[in-house]
């Protein structure tokens, strides 16, 4: 009786053990895959304050994004300003400030303005030119407070410094604009940028810097002309687009699609359908990083965590542009 009770104890510590160790397996595999889940800050926090403002990147790192985006246009003086267009008018005072300094067809250019210059202008939130009316009118007030543009060497010097006082390795996420405009206006936006990044330790794929474009000849040109080794992102704007996967796969490591582009429909039951983009970059070693994701607009589902766990779990995305990083680092977390 007592070989057969040391028998059974035995027997059970065995499986309390095999029990403890499968749960553990099942959570560090579980930590691991929200791991490889990335939530980039669209604009920084974008859906609590003014866009690409330092106060909107300060408060998207406190959120718990990975990375940080910042869209990049060039000033008269070659300074790279962190600015989601080449124009001005539909998130500063640009107007009232430089009234005279619009070209002839009514647009206001960072281009055609000294850092200096910029500095003097006000960020709002952001208007629809034809109607003048806000955006996102559930957002931060237009107007209300004061916010100023800021250069790229200024926001790196943020992140890298919070970094620093937080232990943390957030990492950026810039964006190339309108590149063929720059070199028509006699500026090589490419290539200033890639110095500066480089000045700041961001020049090899393993640096916590990923750069994105959505010219694909540009974004060609950094890797083979250039002969960057960061890791590159092309963004994607036509759902056509999603069938040259294997062309971006030579010079790119990630693309970047809306969403809406990975979703081919629906059935006849009433479920969704997708298409084979996700599978297709992932089998070429490439990651799927869609954009925009918003609690305020999220066309054809039922409600924003829906779109966050179509996109997740069952397109199996690596990551993604969002306006509000704590809603998805809510959502990843449970």
């Amino acid at each position: 009786m007592k070989r057969n009770h040391q028998s059974l104890l035995y027997r059970k510590l065995i499986r309390i053990l095999l029990l403890i160790m499968m749960f553990a397996n099942l959570d560090g595999w579980t930590q691991n895959e929200m791991k490889e889940k990335m939530i980039i800050a669209h604009r920084g926090a974008s859906g609590y304050l003014p866009e690409h403002t330092l106060e909107s990147k300060a408060l998207a790192y406190g959120m718990g994004a990975d990375y940080i985006e910042q869209d990049l246009v060039l000033s008269k003086d070659d300074i790279p300003v962190v600015i989601h267009d080449i124009h001005l008018e539909e998130v500063t005072n640009v107007k009232e400030v430089f009234p005279e300094r619009k070209r002839e067809d009514g647009r206001f250019y960072v281009i055609d303005f000294a850092f200096e210059e910029l500095l003097r202008l006000k960020v709002k939130e952001r208007i629809n030119r034809k109607t003048g009316e806000v955006v996102y009118p559930g957002r931060f007030p237009a107007g209300a407070s004061s916010f100023s543009l800021h250069s790229l060497q200024q926001e790196i010097e943020l992140i890298q410094g919070l970094n620093k006082s937080t232990g943390k390795e957030i990492g950026i996420y810039p964006e190339i604009k309108n590149p063929g405009f720059h070199l028509e206006e006699g500026k090589d936006i490419s290539k200033i940028v890639l110095g500066i990044l480089k000045k700041y330790g961001y020049s090899d794929l393993n640096d916590a810097c990923i750069l994105q474009c959505f010219d694909r000849w540009e974004l060609r040109r950094i890797r083979v002309e250039l002969g960057s080794r960061l890791f590159l992102t092309q963004l994607l704007e036509d759902r056509s687009e999603l069938d040259d996967i294997e062309a971006y796969a030579a010079y790119a490591n990630a693309i970047g699609p809306h969403y809406g582009m990975l979703i081919g429909g629906m059935n006849l039951k009433g479920d969704l359908t997708f298409n084979d983009a996700v599978k297709r970059a992932h089998a070429l070693g490439m990651k799927v990083h869609p954009y925009t994701y918003r609690k305020d607009s999220y066309s054809g589902f039922d409600s924003f965590e829906e779109l966050l766990r179509v996109s997740f779990e069952q397109l199996d995305v690596d990551g993604v542009f969002t306006d509000f990083p704590d809603l998805v680092r809510n959502y990843l977390n449970r």
